[in-house]
C-alpha cells in the first residue's frame, strides 16, 4: 500500500497508469481502523489491476481541501486523473466492492 504525501500525490496518483483508490484518513479516527485491513484484503485480490493509496489527511490537509474530503475515512477512486468514484464512510468489504464496481 502506498502512503501518499502533498509532494507525491500528483505523480502517484493523477499520472498512474491503473486506478488508485486512495483512503483519506486520520489516526484518531476509528472507522479508519476499522477499514483498513479491508484495504489490505482488497489490495492483495485486485493488486494486479487496483492500486491502493493511504494518505493522513492531518499531515496534508491542502491534499483534503483541493478534494474536498469533509470527514474520514473518505475513499477516492481515481482514474486517468479524475476521481470517478467517492465512498465516503467504514463499509463491510462486499459493500465497498460494489460500489467500486465496474470502476476498474
Amino acid at each position: 500500500m502506498i502512503t501518499l504525501t502533498s509532494e507525491n500525490f500528483d505523480e502517484q496518483v493523477l499520472a498512474a497508469e491503473k486506478p488508485v483508490l486512495v483512503d483519506f484518513w486520520a489516526e484518531w479516527c476509528p472507522p479508519c481502523r476499522m477499514i483498513a485491513p479491508v484495504l489490505e484484503e482488497i489490495e492483495k485480490e485486485y493488486g494486479d489491476r487496483l492500486t491502493i493509496a493511504k494518505l493522513n489527511g492531518d499531515d496534508h490537509p491542502d491534499i483534503v481541501a483541493r478534494y474536498g474530503v469533509m470527514g474520514f475515512p473518505t475513499l477516492n477512486l481515481y482514474r486517468d486523473g479524475q476521481v470517478v468514484q467517492q465512498i465516503v464512510g467504514a463499509k463491510p468489504k462486499r459493500l465497498l466492492l460494489a460500489d467500486l464496481d465496474g470502476h476498474f
